[in-house]
């Protein structure tokens, strides 16, 4: 499932050819994502320019004067920029096309992406309107992240995959931010002391950092907008390594299941 570093990656390679462009014309091949494509969209966009496009959590957002629309890629779809005369192949359900014959096409096999239409205020709008802080952006601190964590005993990688308490932080990327501050990632959230709280917020700045540089993660079917793979995977410490020695000290990496999720972790170098 793309998370904050395949987003933000796809965000990079689309805005430079989406911003300040004018739409041309919609299509949608399939609606039932998971909500429906809302059917007036050709006659909301054509003729708009596109001011700006941004991310918030793993929402795109692309701006026009008179709303926005949020674009979510699920667990398997990707944002590719095509030439207006690519034909379109299974999967591939909706296309925003521009005035200068250049196109961004959703490819989603399963369906559990979204492209959604907003008016007014997009940080009231349902999806966004009670999500946390961005992991990259100032308000998160170890001070921040203290506080939030007090009296807390759920174990701290559910909750920093909470997008109440921190966005876009996906399993993959919370084992291996634990890693690097040495916590387990069972240990109960309100136990960290601000130390390492601050620790915690510093490694997963680093790791979301690193995997953005890297292009992201691709692991099934994530691709960048121009079909490129990630290739943040190559430097994974503890994430998929059950059963294989410990690249710091050559203990056995551990995989147990938080959440309905995999969580890798060394019980030598994370306490």
């Amino acid at each position: 499932m793309p998370e904050l570093p395949e987003v933000e990656t796809t965000l990079r390679g689309l805005a430079p050819h989406l911003t300040g462009q004018q739409v041309g014309d919609v299509i949608i091949r399939n609606p039932r994502l998971r909500w429906p494509i809302p059917a007036d969209l050709p006659e909301l966009l054509r003729g708009h320019t596109i001011r700006r496009m941004w991310r918030r959590a793993k929402y795109l957002l692309v701006e026009f004067d008179h709303g926005t629309l949020i674009l979510h890629l699920g667990m398997s779809g990707s944002l590719r920029i095509l030439t207006g005369s690519a034909p379109a192949l299974p999967h591939e359900h909706f296309d925003l096309l521009l005035q200068n014959g250049t196109l961004m096409r959703l490819r989603d096999p399963r369906r559990f992406g979204a492209v959604l239409w907003h008016e007014g205020d997009i940080a009231a709008h349902p999806q966004l309107a009670s999500l946390g802080p961005e992991p990259l952006e100032k308000e998160f601190t170890g001070d921040y992240l203290y506080a939030a964590t007090r009296k807390r005993k759920a174990a701290i990688k559910l909750l920093i995959m909470d997008n109440h308490m921190v966005v876009g932080v996906g399993n993959i990327y919370a084992n291996e931010a634990l890693f690097r501050a040495g916590i387990k990632p069972q240990l109960a959230a309100g136990k960290l002391s601000r130390e390492r709280c601050t620790l915690l917020c510093k490694t997963t700045r680093e790791v979301l950092r690193a995997a953005i540089k890297k292009g992201g993660s691709s692991l099934r079917d994530y691709v960048d907008s121009d079909g490129k793979q990630g290739y943040f995977q190559q430097e994974y410490f503890v994430y998929g390594k059950a059963g294989e020695p410990c690249r710091r000290c050559g203990t056995t990496v551990k995989q147990i299941r938080q959440g309905q999720r995999a969580s890798f972790y060394c019980p030598h170098c994370q306490r």
